[in-house]
């Protein structure tokens, strides 16, 4: 236990009623997870106000409140704290009450559109190959060095990462990576962190249904580098447009990474495969397992930051070229029948391009592409015609399909991405809602030697429809119908 004196260290207060003097057993923002002698944060969220409950966590135990509003009526021996923001007093709060655990070891943000869960988790693997104990938090999984812990957000609550951070502590970790989104960003999740580290990898359309314009959206991926201290390192690809911006205010040490501008990590693509491509980085040629232009970055940021990090480069070469790929991210299976089928997590225009724009470079002769796609509910509508575009103009046949409907309906979303389809391609599409049904008619369509791209879920082993969580694994799927349907 800890005093709430000791646990608002750092928090701006507006107003204080009662004692901080108090113990305090536990933190909650949610107030059926509310025990004796706790605190409660009231947060102001996107779907529930947290204020509508704080009488609930006082009958539930809750001994001190934290709140953007006080009641109109305060309950005698219960201490009240207004803040300005909950979400920003609850990051520090957790921080303090897990003893500042990112100070004790060296946490590196990686952040951007696409790209963050592939550069974490494989700068996870390489420095676990090099014999330090890691840390990864990431959209996938939470790793404290050898154990596994599941995950629901790519940045969890200030709680959680704060918990893991201590975990991570106790078992020694050096070195941790973390996948910092805008929605944690902008939800102050990740105040009160030290960072050693960001990493940005490039920015394109996504989420504008949270932050309305693109603007903002870069914006709000910038506050991490704005935040990083003057021992930090800020890691930019300058190949993006958006590059430099994520520079202009931060007090970090300032590199960059690129494959086609001047920059202090500079590569090149000498061969691109199927089962891999050769790089040229710092002059020095290493074979990479995972291809690709998009791949090619994020190899170049894994390199510049282990050398940022201070390992060896010759080491670091050796190392990349051992990195086997993550699951979800062009993760690929061939047939008996010389059919590829390619898993990967595209779920935003700019991701769905480069993965299409990878296989069109390793097409060799007159394979067909066949694209399965589909856009999420509840999620930005505006990106659906791009991306229903993209797939069938850089696709032989596309089948629009569900992914994760959500409460919306599935065959509104397909109609929508039907409306980016160009006269001339819409004879190459079709449309069925049943993902499962889907996949069986593009393994059905499929000769030899043709590919098959399934988009959007990647990792995701559910697929979500009206708030049911049902089973779904996009690459277990194609693997079992490849296998069975006879060609």
């Amino acid at each position: 236990m800890m005093t709430l004196k000791d646990i608002l260290y750092g928090v701006s207060l507006s107003a204080v009623s009662g004692s901080t003097s108090i113990m305090v057993n536990n933190i909650c923002f949610d107030s059926r997870k509310v025990g004796m002698d706790d605190v409660f944060v009231a947060i102001k969220g996107v779907v529930a106000d947290g204020h509508q409950f704080i009488d609930k966590a006082i009958a539930s135990g809750a001994k001190s409140i934290v709140c953007e509003e006080l009641p109109k009526q305060l309950v005698n021996e219960i201490t009240y704290v207004e803040v300005d923001n909950g979400n920003k007093a609850l990051a520090i709060m957790a921080s303090n009450f897990y003893g500042n655990p990112s100070k004790n070891l060296r946490l590196v943000g990686v952040t951007g559109t696409n790209g963050k869960t592939t550069i974490s988790s494989l700068l996870y693997q390489l420095f676990k190959k090099a014999g330090f104990k890691v840390g990864l938090i990431s959209t996938i999984r939470i790793m404290v060095d050898n154990k596994e812990y599941a995950t629901t957000h790519t940045t969890p609550d200030a709680l959680t990462i704060n918990k893991y951070l201590q975990l991570m502590n106790d078992v020694g970790v050096e070195y941790c990576f973390m996948e910092v989104s805008s929605h944690g960003i902008h939800q102050k999740r990740t105040e009160g962190l030290v960072f050693e580290g960001a990493i940005f990898t490039n920015l394109s359309h996504d989420h504008l249904d949270y932050h309305k314009t693109f603007a903002e959206y870069r914006d709000t991926k910038k506050v991490l580098f704005d935040r990083l201290s003057k021992k930090a390192f800020a890691l930019t690809n300058i190949d993006d447009k958006n590059g430099l911006v994520m520079l202009q205010n931060t007090v970090a040490r300032k590199y960059t990474y690129a494959l086609r501008s001047y920059a202090n990590y500079r590569a090149q693509i000498l061969e691109n495969q199927f089962n891999g491509q050769l790089l040229k980085i710092d002059d020095n040629e290493v074979w990479s397992k995972l291809i690709g232009d998009f791949n090619a970055y994020n190899m170049l940021a894994i390199y510049a930051t282990a050398d940022l990090l201070g390992l060896e480069k010759l080491e670091i070469l050796r190392l990349l070229s051992e990195l086997e790929n993550v699951e979800g991210r062009f993760q690929y299976y061939i047939s008996k029948e010389r059919i590829t089928a390619i898993v990967d997590y595209a779920h935003t225009p700019d991701a769905l391009k480069n993965v299409l724009d990878t296989i069109g470079t390793l097409r060799t002769g007159n394979e067909n592409v066949i694209t399965v796609v589909g856009c999420g509910g509840d999620r930005d509508k505006s990106k659906r015609p791009v991306m229903g575009h993209i797939a069938s103009s850089l696709s032989n046949k596309v089948i629009f399909t569900s992914d994760n409907p959500r409460s919306e309906s599935p065959t509104v979303i397909i109609e929508e991405m039907e409306a980016g389809v160009e006269p001339q391609n819409a004879n190459k599409t079709l449309s069925i809602v049943n993902r499962k049904q889907a996949i069986k008619t593009a393994c059905q369509l499929a000769a030899a030697k043709d590919i098959i791209l399934i988009a959007g879920k990647g990792h995701e082993t559910y697929q979500e429809t009206n708030g049911v969580r049902e089973d779904f694994d996009d690459f277990k799927m194609v693997k079992e119908l490849l296998t069975s349907l006879k060609k």
